[in-house]
């Protein structure tokens, strides 16, 4: 690795030592002046922030400055200022104590700290977002609902912020270095499901509320579409929603989107629906047929796009992990090939709405061995 600041001048001129010709033609040398050829600490920052996130922990080996500058969090702002982003992968098993972080192409991974949290809260249900370069994990202590964050710059876990409204089997979706929560249902002795929503800061490591849904909803599922926070799916007391509904931000209000998932077919104590927003289309993976579809905005219907390659069915969409993964779909889950087969399978594609059938290509998930049966996964784009 280079040094800089403190590199010697390099003189390249004058090989010969003649004072100042070459030697032969009595005339001075034509070649570029190398006499300064050390880089810039700024020059440095730029490659640096151009390194793989899984790669950064290299830095803290090359000497103090570099473990300075990884720790500051300066390379982040620079990936921000020059729009260099990146997804990484979180993810926890079955069976795991520990998350996991992957790279896009899951050819490198690294096990987080363990999670400090009490037994209540390992051994319970979770949901997952993220944040610029927090992933929050939410669940249940002994106490009560809690937020414990994973922040990749320091590589531990703190616990907080608290939502204004505590809450469990809520939507969420990332838009940035934002996140948005919404609905769900508190920890009370009356259970009441939530129309409430939220928005979190990671830079003030806060919470804002949001107006109200115009739906209570519990086990929906979020996304971001068209610059707007999508709600779509769930249930309440009066039953399963079809609906969906989306916050205008500009207008500081939700609009109401009549038997979105009208076609779904409904099934018994099955997951919430497995959204993912690529390049801005809404695609589906229906858990009772493993059925791929894109939704067609001005019709309000869904195409079907084929069959994805990982067994949704198996647990009524529970325990399948279903994400965009830059200009990719990500799936990932038990394979359709190999049922019997305990490890998980991960397949990605380019998804293309006026295609009939999508080509899914395999991700070599040998050398990873864990369970097919995904607890939590997240996607952070940093």
């Amino acid at each position: 690795m280079w040094e800089t600041g403190n590199t010697s001048d390099w003189n390249v001129s004058n090989p010969s030592g003649n004072g100042g010709t070459d030697g032969l033609s009595g005339e001075e040398p034509q070649d570029a002046d190398y006499t300064h050829i050390s880089l810039s600490y700024e020059l440095e920052n730029l490659i640096f922030a151009r390194f793989p996130r899984s790669e950064y922990w290299k830095l803290c080996f090359v000497n103090k400055r570099c473990l300075t500058l990884f720790k500051s969090g300066e390379l982040d702002e620079i990936r921000k200022k020059i729009g260099f982003k990146e997804p990484s992968v979180f993810m926890l098993a079955t069976g795991e104590g520990n998350w996991w972080a992957f790279d896009r192409e899951f050819r490198s991974r690294r096990k987080l700290p363990v999670l400090p949290s009490d037994p209540c809260f390992t051994s319970g249900d979770k949901e997952t977002l993220c944040a610029g370069t927090h992933l929050l994990v939410s669940g249940r202590e002994i106490d009560g609902l809690v937020i414990w964050r994973y922040e990749s710059d320091e590589n531990k876990w703190f616990k907080g912020p608290s939502m204004i409204s505590p809450r469990c089997l809520f939507a969420s979706a990332t838009c940035g270095t934002f996140a948005y929560v919404a609905g769900g249902m508190g920890m009370e002795a009356n259970n009441e499901v939530y129309d409430t929503a939220e928005k979190y800061n990671p830079d003030s490591g806060s919470w804002e509320p949001l107006p109200r849904m115009r739906k209570r909803r519990k086990f929906c599922s979020g996304c971001y579409m068209d610059n707007k926070f999508y709600v779509i799916g769930g249930r309440n007391d009066d039953g399963e929603l079809t609906c969906g509904e989306f916050f205008d931000e500009n207008k500081n209000r939700w609009e109401l989107i009549p038997d979105m998932l009208k076609d779904d077919p409904v099934q018994s104590s099955h997951s919430p629906p497995l959204l993912a927003v690529v390049n801005n289309e809404l695609y589906s993976l229906e858990s009772s047929s493993n059925q791929l579809k894109v939704y067609l905005k001005k019709t309000n219907t869904w195409k079907p796009l084929g069959q994805v390659p990982v067994r949704a069915d198996c647990n009524r969409g529970w325990g399948v992990a279903f994400k965009s993964l830059g200009d990719e779909l990500l799936v990932i889950g038990a394979s359709t090939s190999s049922c019997a087969s305990n490890w998980m399978a991960i397949y990605t594609c380019c998804p293309d709405s006026d295609a009939c059938k999508l080509r899914w290509r395999p991700i070599d998930s040998g050398r990873n061995r864990l369970s097919h049966f995904i607890l939590n996964c997240c996607v952070m784009v940093a």
